[in-house]
């Protein structure tokens, strides 16, 4: 299993947030780019890098940041929020980025979602974050009207090959991740799932590995010093 440490950026920072709620945000570092080379040193090789801005308004307020982490290691890069259109997709692959994760737009708007995954392929994953059940939108403030197995089902029809799902009652809560969903999950779709959302301890990711996940990432915990990268990256294989 694939462990992919998180960075949500702000305002070019390295920031968290307690349940998706932007005015419950940590500050963790001034320097993403030296954050994500700390992990590299670690022994990661994937990242997950989310653009918080970009995922209420479109925009790519924290694109030189990505890049620049992009040239300065060697790490496998997927970054969701706000891809909502090709020119916006095109932007990060040729910046480096090695994966775009679409989510308000794999909702909204299917014919951009299918033409992104015959351009691109498996350079294209999808964003099911989910609360009570149903999926959440524009940077989780607000939900749509479809349920998560509806959704994801969809998705598999439509071709799509990974999906990142995110229970959002355990972002950055620190409670443990929804073991039970994703165990429900990796029986039930044919995709490659990462789980998201409360890992924080050695246990998570071994019960995660052993439901045979492609990945999970793990945010705040690695922020906290509640969980080690090496020892979690050790867990996982």
């Amino acid at each position: 299993m694939i462990i992919f440490p998180a960075i949500d950026l702000y305002d070019k920072k390295a920031v968290r947030l307690y349940k998706g709620d932007y005015n419950k945000m940590t500050v963790y570092s001034s320097d993403p780019v030296s954050v994500a080379k700390a992990f590299a040193s670690s022994g990661a090789t994937h990242l997950h890098l989310v653009d918080l801005e970009g995922a209420k308004d479109g925009s790519t307020p924290n694109l030189d940041v990505i890049a620049e982490i992009a040239s300065e290691t060697d790490l496998f890069i997927e970054i969701g929020g706000g891809v909502r259109n090709m020119e916006t997709a095109e932007k990060y692959l040729n910046k480096g980025v090695s994966r775009v994760i679409l989510g308000t737009a794999a909702v909204n708007d299917k014919a951009f979602l299918k033409a992104a995954v015959s351009e691109y392929g498996e350079a294209i994953a999808v964003g099911a974050d989910v609360l009570d059940g149903k999926i959440a939108v524009r940077g989780w403030l607000e939900t749509a009207d479809v349920t998560l197995s509806d959704f994801l089902s969809e998705m598999q029809s439509i071709g799509v090959k990974n999906v990142i799902c995110t229970d959002i009652s355990r972002d950055g809560a620190m409670r443990g991740a929804n073991i039970a969903l994703y165990g429900k999950l990796s029986k039930e779709y044919e995709m490659e799932i990462t789980a998201s959302g409360g890992v924080s301890s050695i246990d998570d990711v071994v019960k995660l590995k052993n439901f045979g996940l492609y990945g999970a990432i793990i945010g705040k915990a690695l922020y906290t010093g509640d969980l080690d990268l090496k020892e979690a990256l050790k867990a996982a294989l």
